[in-house]
Formats: C-alpha cells, structure tokens, sequence
C-alpha cells in the first residue's frame, strides 16, 4: 500500500485493474439484483468510507448516534468488530445500560461506541443482516447505525453516508493494491451524502471535492465536520481536565489508530511539547510488557504525561495502574462546519416513513 505522494509501480497498477473491474461488477450486480440483498424492517443508517486508513468513521457514529438518541430514538449500532477475539458469530457489546464485552472481545471501535453512548445497543458479527434480526429479537429498536458499511452492500440501507477525508486527497487516487480506495472513485455516486471530514481548510476541501465532481456525474448533497479535542480524560479513572491546563507540557506520544498524523496535530494544538512518538498500527493489541517499556520510557525522557487516543486507552487500562495518573486520553467532539441542518433532516425524514416488513 502506497504512502501519500508515492506513484504506484507498474505492476501493482496492473494488479489493481483485476480489483477495480472485481470492485465494479460488485456493486453492479447488487444494483442489478443478481446478489441478494436483505432488507431489515427498521431504517438503517450506514456510514463507511472508500479508503483503507482512519476518516473519523467512529466518532461519526457517535455523534450520530447521540444526535439521534437525543431526539428520543432507540439506537441500536451494528458493527463488524474488527480484530475482536471472542470467537461467538453475533456478541452483544452493549444492552443499552450496561457494558457486556471488552474492547479486546468487541473490538476496540464498538468497546469505544458503547462506552460514549451507554443508551445505544452495540452488536458485533460479521453477517450485519443477520446480526440486526438478532438484536431486533432481543431490543426494541428504531434505527440501526451501521458502522463501515458502505461495502456492505448485501444489506439494504436506507441513509448511505460517505465519509472523505480533506486532507488525504492521494488517498483518492488508486483502488487496492496500487492505491487505498477500496472501490473506484465513481462508486461515491451511490451514496445519500459525502461528509467530508477533517475540513478545517476550504483549500482542501475542495481539491476533494473537485476530484469527486470529475468522477461522479452528480455529486450527492455534502456536508463538512472537523474533529476537535474536548477534554483529556485519565485512562485509568476516567476523569477529565481542561485543554487548557496541559498547555507547555511535555508528552510520549502513542497511539494505534488509521490517522497517526492527525493524532499529532491534536497534541499539537493543544500546546504540548511532543518529545517521542510512538505508532502502532490501527487496532494494535497491546501487552503488559510493551505498557511497560512505554512506561520506562516516558520517566526516561521525563514526560509530564502519555497521551492517547481515546481508543487506544481501553486497550492500555488493563495493563495500568493507579500510579499511572499520568496517562490520559484525548477525547474528541464532531464539529459541523457545513450541511448538518440539511442532513440531519434528511435522516429524520428517512426514519419517520412508514415500513413495511423485513424482506430480501
């Protein structure tokens, strides 16, 4: 997989026109209704992406999922669970009042999405049709949100939104193995909305949607969030401080999420001073032993404090202690910048229709 700026060699140009033709004829034939394709009798909400790597796909779900469960509905949130360790097909993360499963059983996404939004059920399997019949069996549910759905094609969704991020416009270039896209660029056209993400500069936000524009005949109606740090919570306790009060600080960074750059922006921002970064690849498991090392390390160089993200912090508490009071996590708010009074009508209205019963 190429890195931002890298030109694709000729042969792996090559082996990813096989995955564009594959990736077309996909989708082609669900449309077409060669594919079956499973319709739920409540209105699904799917927000995916067309790119490997992290577009804010997470707290997208919960921003809706509070949005919604604000306006009195009952949320249920499907979700892959990638990387989980429990072995059972469908697992229940959340009931909508307690935590039934860890991030290392879930996953670390849905762990993430039922902790900041307790209201909401939480499920895990890979089949999301048959998963969504599970929990309905179980819940009295309105909506389900599904999350990274947008390949998912074999369920019907009602509201398809399609996350882009604005400052990763090479990331639209080429499809798997050449490029990150998951599908061709075209394959946006399908979508109920593009939100595109990370749009803090309006330089970027329309070179992608310039890009979008040259492959969709018409663009779907957009809408433009940015992710900003709300507070830092403490990893072992969970209470939180200010941003302002780690202002001049130093940090160990570390982190194990799809965007480690914006990650470090955020430390940035916060007026920290940054004296080592540590990377882990998205979903990274951790262990009592690398904890540590990250452990000596931050009284090596010093640091006032290790900083997090906050979905790697479910995944380091297990291994922390109370004197680890120094560890805390970022924890991150939606902010609409574009289009949310237009989107957000267009879900409810979606949701208020009359359903008729589940079928194929």
């Amino acid at each position: 997989m190429l890195t931002p700026g890298q030109r694709p060699t000729w042969w792996l140009a090559w082996a990813a026109f096989p995955y564009r033709t594959l990736a077309r004829l996909r989708a082609f034939g669900y449309e077409a209704g060669w594919f079956r394709r499973h319709r739920l009798p409540v209105p699904v909400v799917s927000i995916g992406n067309l790119t490997v790597g992290g577009t804010g796909k997470t707290p997208m779900v919960i921003e809706l999922a509070e949005r919604l469960l604000r306006d009195g509905k009952r949320v249920a949130v499907l979700s892959r669970g990638y990387r989980r360790t429990a072995r059972a097909p469908m697992l229940l993360v959340s009931d909508g009042v307690r935590l039934l499963a860890g991030p290392k059983e879930a996953g670390d996404e849905p762990y993430l999405i039922a902790r900041r939004c307790p209201q909401a059920v939480v499920a895990v399997g890979v089949d999301r049709s048959r998963l969504g019949q599970w929990v309905l069996s179980r819940f009295a549910v309105d909506c389900f949100l599904l999350d990274d759905g947008f390949q998912h094609m074999g369920l019907h969704r009602d509201i398809d939104l399609l996350l882009i991020d604005a400052t990763d416009p090479s990331g639209l270039e080429q499809v798997l193995p050449a490029g990150r896209l998951r599908e061709p660029l075209e394959a946006a056209g399908r979508a109920t909305a593009v939100i595109v993400t990370r749009a803090e500069k309006q330089t970027d936000v329309e070179e992608v949607l310039n890009r979008l524009r040259s492959a969709v005949k018409s663009l779907p109606m957009t809408a433009q969030v940015a992710f900003h740090p709300q507070a830092l919570q403490a990893v072992m306790t969970g209470s939180a401080r200010s941003l302002e009060t780690c202002e001049g600080e130093s940090a160990l960074l570390v982190s194990g999420v799809g965007h480690a750059a914006s990650f470090r922006a955020t430390a940035g921002r916060l007026g920290l001073k940054v004296l080592e970064e540590v990377v882990n690849p998205d979903h990274h498991c951790y262990t009592a032993h690398e904890v540590a090392r990250l452990r000596q390390r931050a009284a090596d160089l010093r640091a006032d404090l290790v900083l997090t993200t906050e979905k790697d912090a479910g995944k380091l508490q297990p291994f922390l202690s109370q004197d680890d009071h120094q560890w805390w996590a970022v924890r991150l708010m939606v902010v609409w910048m574009a289009g949310e009074g237009a989107l957000h009508r267009t879900i409810m209205h979606e949701l208020s229709r009359p359903r008729g019963g589940a079928g194929d």
